[in-house]
């Protein structure tokens, strides 16, 4: 595909960048100063979005935008929509924009001449080098950490750094930035298309080198042909490579082997665990050296060639080390919806992979239901988008406390999120900040719940929270992968959300958590009142239920009174005294709904113990 390069009044004003194929849905481009993937930041002439462009397999057509501040030139004149072809521009401002159609094609081993000369630098080597035009280098480097963290993209970072390279290595005809696939991990996927396709090498590669982006000065209709084995032996070794492959410039001798006006070609691989397989390929010819050493081959690798290498080498350690900080930032920035930020901070000392590697740990776990939302659809079935963004908004109320309180975002099951303590690092106040998150957002509902057109309003959370074993990690398939927590305490948490809405409590809590809650959590931050021993549909043993109640206050229904009359119901209920029991519960607020539960219970029963009571009570399916 032909690409459009833009150059400005400065060397360092370019870019080149190969148009969409024709039929790939891209449609038009606009190209400004600030527009995303086409900008020309560099001149002021030129209006934010300025032109369009359409490529049509044979032609680009420019169209003018109406507000555009400044005209158009083409052949001279002001133009308002034209049409150019292969090797033709048009000026806006102080830049010039040529569309070109430049081939490359990777030289295999078998078509290439060898070379007469090859020299290996190891990057110790070139860095102890000095810098005979140190200033003028120094001051380019000098922007590369820039140019390369304020890049939007991997696509627009590979354009900034070979205009960089280009604008350093004033000799160089032909620069690239190159990815040598074989067995390096590397992903095209994570590129746009219009870098690692259509540039001129085939898609399938037989080499398995990818060219992600590449300039040349000549803007000519010349073939280029970097080297394989050159890059191939750079990126195996982990050195520089230089190859020269003629030392004459005369006119009535010119020899040219790799393709038009290049003569050597040197390949530094950027050995960052972010970049795998990348390197950047450079060449030119004798013609641009220095006129004393033109004719030296070995003259021009010592002095002026070695001096390109260095500059490339720090480039690429540049490049290799802000995109592995930008990586890694990445990494962290993906754990940022699940990890609350103490344990962001805990994981940024250690290795990420061996922290979230899945293993066995202690957890409380936490599962949050959404109340009310089949109601609020059926009444919003004409306003789903507002349906959407209320119930996001209740699942942030969810995910927003499970963090506060160091918890980890575990999974989403539709209108439900679950979160859990207890991993990455082990904390002993596991149960004390489920319990307060679990709290904070009953709290938080029910306080919505008071105002009339309240987002919240309408919704309800029901909640359960069980302790004990749990295999934590990075869970998944080759096709998805989560971090979560895995075992039977998650399914008994998942039970116990589900109960609340059979024993009518907004959280419930298992035996081994309520036991914590009692002898950890001080009662000015969380109570407990045992609800029943219960045996849910499909599970065979009877388990104990309790319920995680606010601290005692004057908006709280519940005193410690009516739990100690409640729990000494339970007993009567529970050693066959079914008559004491009623009588006991009827000590508790009648606006208790728990309460309602083992009333109801009894009552259906005449108050009388049936002859197999066992002591729980089977729940039956929902």
């Amino acid at each position: 595909m032909p690409d459009l390069i833009a150059q400005g009044p400065t060397p360092s004003d370019r870019w080149r960048r190969p148009l969409p194929k024709e039929g790939s849905g891209q449609g038009s481009i606009v190209l400004g100063r600030t527009a995303v993937g086409w900008s020309v930041p560099w001149d002021d002439r030129i209006s934010r979005n300025h032109v369009s462009l359409t490529w049509n397999g044979s032609r680009l057509e420019v169209a003018r935008h109406v507000d555009a501040r400044n005209p158009v030139f083409h052949k001279g004149l002001r133009q308002e929509v034209f049409e150019i072809g292969i090797g033709d521009h048009f000026v806006i401002g102080q830049t010039t924009f040529s569309l070109v159609d430049q081939r490359v094609r990777m030289l295999s081993q078998s078509d290439e001449a060898p070379a007469l000369t090859e020299q290996s630098y190891a990057p110790n080597q070139l860095r102890q080098a000095r810098y005979r035009d140190a200033d003028r280098r120094i001051e380019v480097l000098s922007r590369v950490p820039e140019i390369i963290s304020s890049s939007s993209s991997d696509e627009e970072m590979c354009v900034r750094v070979v205009n960089v390279l280009m604008q350093g290595i004033q000799q160089a005809g032909f620069v690239a930035i190159v990815a040598d696939q074989r067995d390096s991990g590397f992903h095209s996927t994570s590129f746009n298309s219009a870098i690692t396709k259509g540039k001129g090498l085939s898609e399938s590669n037989d080499f398995g080198i990818r060219l992600l982006h590449w300039d040349a000065r000549n803007l000519t209709g010349h073939q280029f042909s970097p080297s394989a084995q050159l890059i191939q032996q750079a990126t195996t070794s982990r050195e520089s490579v230089l190859h020269v492959w003629s030392r004459a410039i005369d006119a009535t001798q010119a020899f040219f082997t790799q393709s038009e006006n290049v003569d050597w070609a040197f390949c530094t691989p950027i050995n960052s665990e972010s970049c795998p397989g990348w390197a950047i390929y450079v060449a030119g010819d004798f013609a641009n050296l220095h006129p004393q050493n033109a004719r030296d081959a070995t003259a021009a690798i010592t002095v002026d060639l070695q001096d390109d290498l260095k500059f490339t080498e720090l480039t690429a350690t540049t490049l290799g080390s802000l995109r592995q900080t930008r990586m890694l930032q990445r990494r962290q920035d993906s754990l940022r919806p699940f990890f609350a930020p103490v344990v962001q901070e805990a994981l940024a000392t250690r290795d990420p992979d061996e922290v979230l590697a899945p293993r066995e740990a202690n957890v409380s776990v936490l599962f949050c239901d959404l109340r009310g939302f089949s109601r609020q659809s059926e009444e919003s079935g004409d306003k789903l988008l507002e349906l959407l963004r209320r119930v996001s908004d209740a699942l942030g109320v969810m995910t927003h406390h499970i963090l506060d309180r160091n918890g980890v975002v575990g999974d989403f099951h539709g209108d439900a999120a679950m979160g859990f303590w207890g991993w990455p690092l082990e904390q002993k106040s596991s149960v004390l900040q489920a319990a307060q998150a679990a709290l904070a957002i009953r709290a938080e509902f029910e306080a919505a719940s008071a105002i009339e057109k309240h987002p919240l309003a309408g919704f309800r959370a029901g909640l359960g929270i069980a302790t004990g074993k749990a295999v934590a990690g990075r869970i998944g398939t080759v096709d998805q992968v989560k971090v979560t927590v895995f075992g039977p305490v998650v399914n008994l948490a998942s039970r116990l959300e589900s109960m609340t809405k059979q024993l009518r409590a907004p959280i419930l809590i298992d035996e081994a958590t309520a036991s914590r809650v009692r002898s950890e959590v001080a009662p000015h931050i969380a109570r407990t009142r045992r609800v029943a021993r219960v045996l849910p549909m499909g599970m065979t043993t009877p388990l104990m239920v309790s319920e995680l109640l606010p601290p005692e206050g004057p908006n709280e229904l519940l005193t410690n009174a009516h739990i100690l009359a409640y729990e000494k119901a339970l007993d009567g209920l529970q050693d066959g005294n079914w008559s004491e029991a009623f009588r006991l519960l009827h000590q508790v607020p009648a606006e208790d709904r728990v309460k309602d539960f083992l009333t109801v219970f009894i009552a259906q029963h005449g108050r009388t113990a049936p002859p197999d009571w066992q002591g729980f009570i089977r729940l039956p399916e929902k």
